[in-house]
């Protein structure tokens, strides 16, 4: 069987993904067609991630290197299919000659023209190997595409969080000031001792100590969304410092994940346009061993005068076929055909091994997902009850009916719960984020030479 029809190795790809409970997509149907992953972003209603995302796409160095990879490999593709077509040449010289001391000029043009029939099809495997390359190329650009887009998404979901975490540590700061000039009342009055003064005091200052941390973070993640959207580092320090609010997917948005379609990751499309091209590569190499046929001809005119070119020159004409068999070569290309071998069984394990690894993905990100909804359940309820406490428990103390130790430990509870509660949504958000990206969102593959119809395509076989 020629080794250019092989395909990647098939893989048990009928089971689902183990999809969370109470999942619908956007036609509230449980089970259907998956949605169009191509811009997930916009799921998750957030104006300036869409356009950060958008202009990191645009103008990242990673995406604009990616992208000469790809230009690279189409030109290449492009020199493999000259190979298909006769080549023509041409040629023109001038002399004078000087004998006995008299001169002579001699003026020549001449056309050469040659073919290599590919009667065993090496050429065209070697086109559609250097095809395959393109594409997979094309899937590593979308692979690029993907990984930033993501990261784009998780360091400005990280930037929200940190604005979120400062005000909460701001808000509660400023309860704990407030609880510290009631205790310092109290201890003028005698009704307190200095204990609870400086345990007050001790409160408010680990508070105040989070907020210069939580800064830094704020502007160091703006930095590094800069520079992924292709900027100097300080570019969005002051638009980003504008605090809003996280971004969060809708909690209805699912997916119907048949394993099947991770075959559209770019990562996994990448690696399948390898194995085709290793394919390929392997029947030119066994085409190689065999005997090549190539037709050449050559026309010439040669004239005394450079005006007798067009009129009165004399003209040469010759045919020539030949034909070429590497009898002895050592075993040379016996060789290369089992180098070629090897390489397919090795692009073949790596299409494997990038399968299994999107399968673990996306596995391990629904799993975060459900895990992390659940504790955000937990946290939201024990948030409000927190809440509560908190607020009767500084009403009891200025009535003098609890102690400065309760005040203490419910303005605690409430700072750690709080803060565990955009910890959550936080970590759900970045939970979509990942599955989004486990499921190759965030490129859409182009239309490439090899789906386009023969009667249009540059690459289609020359007429015999």
């Amino acid at each position: 069987m020629c080794a250019c029809a092989s395909a990647p190795p098939a893989m048990d790809t009928a089971v689902a993904f183990k999809v969370p409970e109470n999942w619908q997509d956007d036609s509230g149907v449980a089970s259907g067609v998956a949605s169009p992953l191509a811009r997930w972003w916009l799921q998750f209603d957030d104006f300036l991630l869409g356009e950060l995302i958008a202009q990191s796409l645009d103008a990242n160095t990673g995406i604009k290197a990616a992208k000469a990879v790809l230009a690279q490999a189409r030109a290449l593709r492009d020199v493999a299919s000259a190979g298909l077509w006769p080549t023509l040449g041409s040629s023109a010289s001038a002399g004078r000659s000087r004998s006995d001391n008299q001169s002579s000029a001699h003026f020549q043009l001449g056309l050469d023209a040659s073919w290599e029939l590919d009667v065993l099809g090496a050429n065209r495997s070697a086109v559609r190997a250097a095809q395959a390359s393109a594409d997979a190329s094309n899937a590593s650009l979308g692979a690029v595409q993907v990984s930033i887009a993501a990261e784009v998404a998780l360091d400005y979901i990280a930037l929200r969080h940190a604005q979120a975490r400062m005000a909460i540590a701001q808000a509660n700061l400023s309860s704990q000031q407030e609880t510290l000039q009631l205790t310092r009342w109290r201890l003028q009055a005698g009704l307190v001792t200095d204990l609870e003064a400086e345990q007050a005091n001790a409160a408010a200052q680990q508070t105040a100590a989070q907020i210069p941390v939580l800064q830094t973070t704020i502007e160091q993640t703006s930095h590094t969304l800069a520079v992924l959207t292709g900027q100097a580092p300080a570019a969005l320090v002051r638009r980003l410092a504008i605090p809003g609010p996280l971004p969060q997917a809708a909690d209805t948005l699912a997916w119907a994940l048949p394993a099947d379609t991770l075959r559209q990751r770019s990562d996994v499309r990448a690696a399948e346009f390898q194995v085709f091209a290793a394919a390929a590569r392997v029947t030119q190499a066994r085409a190689a061993r065999w005997p090549s046929f190539k037709l050449g001809g050559s026309l010439g005119l040669g004239a005394l005068t450079l005006g007798a070119l067009t009129d009165g020159a004399s003209l040469a004409a010759a045919v020539l076929a030949s034909v070429a068999w590497p009898v002895l070569d050592g075993g040379a290309g016996l060789a290369q055909q089992d180098a070629q071998m090897a390489a397919l069984d090795h692009a073949s394990a790596t299409y494997q091994a990038t399968l299994l690894t999107a399968l673990t993905e996306v596995e391990d990100a629904l799993l975060s997902l459900r895990s992390d909804r659940a504790r955000l359940t937990s946290l939201q309820l024990a948030y409000r009850s927190s809440e509560t406490a908190a607020s009767l428990a500084s009403q009891r103390y200025g009535s003098g009916l609890v102690d400065f130790q309760t005040v203490l430990e419910t303005q605690r509870t409430r700072l750690s719960t709080q803060d565990g509660l955009a910890s959550a949504r936080a970590a759900v958000s970045i939970d979509h984020v990942r599955l989004y990206k486990a499921l190759g969102g965030g490129w859409q593959p182009e239309i490439t030479d090899s789906a386009i119809p023969a009667a249009t395509n540059p690459l289609r076989e020359p007429p015999s």
